[in-house]
């Protein structure tokens, strides 16, 4: 099946794995950015996770940082810095200096989630309500880093680092009222009910207002992608990912990724067994020829002018064969 000719991009969560320190983990990221830039993806982002024993990506302002200067031209953003999580000038302002730093290289993706467990948003001084306000924290991060704020954030950005919005909950509607492109994701995009995502974004599209930043809707689907010469391979490589999840959800704690092997030598329960299945199918896995016809459909079915890969597994030189495959079947220009 033959493939748009679209951005490709990867979500990185610095994932930590067993048996292996956080600095590796945050190593590792900077290694795949390299990587992904040699292979011509266009977009390398972090995430922000507070208090997860298995993922090092905390700050991903400060990562930003680490993995933009080592790498030469591929962008360098945030998957998303947790809005309600900061002062919106204190984002602006880390925005402009990278900018400053990276010119013309950096990306700021926000979105309105808040820590997972009362401690995390204890710890941040937030509650779970501290996602109500994202729409009036936005606009106020965008005041400052568009100059028309009472205080503009420094050094002055004026309006040079795109924003793009994590589309979770509300997040669509706001994106679209701002002017902002949107970054969607999740089973409901990748699992059997098209007409849910077919529904956020066609509201999106309809609603969206023209800005200084997009002068027409722009859409990133993101999804887990794995691509290897079968399809046990493939499920192979989300596996470890997948199974920490499941642990996430029944022990409350996402663990550090463990390896294949040691994870089929478990004894899993029934539920485990389930969220596993779960997360999997939710994922695009397998051969290139089976992976290019579901992309296919998930593209066909979002309108997406860009794809972001959010794959992450144990096995760091696996990870680094399927974004070449990836980038293969999208034809990009490494």
């Amino acid at each position: 099946m033959q493939l748009p000719p679209i951005p490709v991009s990867i979500l990185d969560r610095a994932n930590a794995r067993a048996g292996s320190a956080a600095s590796d983990a945050l190593a590792t990221t900077v290694r795949r950015a390299q990587h992904a830039e040699r292979l011509g993806y266009h977009r390398f982002w972090v995430a922000e996770h507070h208090g997860v024993p298995g993922i090092a990506g905390s700050a991903p302002t400060v990562l930003m940082a680490a993995v933009a200067a080592q790498t030469q031209r591929i962008r360098v953003g945030s998957g998303g810095v947790m809005l309600p999580n900061h002062q919106p000038l204190v984002v602006a302002e880390q925005a402009a200096t990278l900018q400053a730093l990276f010119p013309g290289r950096i990306d700021l993706g926000v979105g309105r989630s808040v820590g997972f467990t009362p401690a995390v948003r204890s710890a941040l001084r937030q509650d779970k309500d501290a996602a109500d306000r994202f729409a009036e924290d936005l606009a106020e991060l965008l005041s400052y880093l568009g100059g028309t704020a009472a205080i503009t954030a420094r050094p002055y950005d004026g309006g040079a680092t795109p924003p793009f919005v994590l589309a979770t909950g509300k997040g669509a509607e706001i994106a679209a009222k701002a002017g902002l492109a949107v970054v969607v994701g999740g089973p409901a995009f990748t699992g059997r009910k098209p007409d849910v995502a077919r529904g956020v974004l066609a509201r999106y599209r309809k609603n969206f207002r023209p800005s200084a930043y997009y002068a027409e809707p722009y859409v990133i689907a993101s999804a887990n992608v794995a691509v290897a010469d079968s399809a046990e391979a493939a499920r192979d490589l989300l596996l470890p990912e997948a199974w920490a999840m499941a642990q996430s959800r029944t022990r409350g704690e996402f663990p550090p990724l463990e390896s294949v092997d040691s994870i089929r030598a478990l004894s899993m329960t029934a539920r485990q067994q389930a969220l596993v299945a779960e997360t999997l199918a939710a994922a695009v896995h397998g051969t290139a020829d089976h992976v290019a016809q579901r992309l296919g459909l998930l593209l066909e079915v979002t309108g997406a002018d860009e794809l972001m890969v959010t794959t992450n597994t144990f096995d760091t030189a696996a990870l680094a064969d399927t974004d070449r495959r990836l980038a293969a079947l999208f034809g990009l220009p490494g």
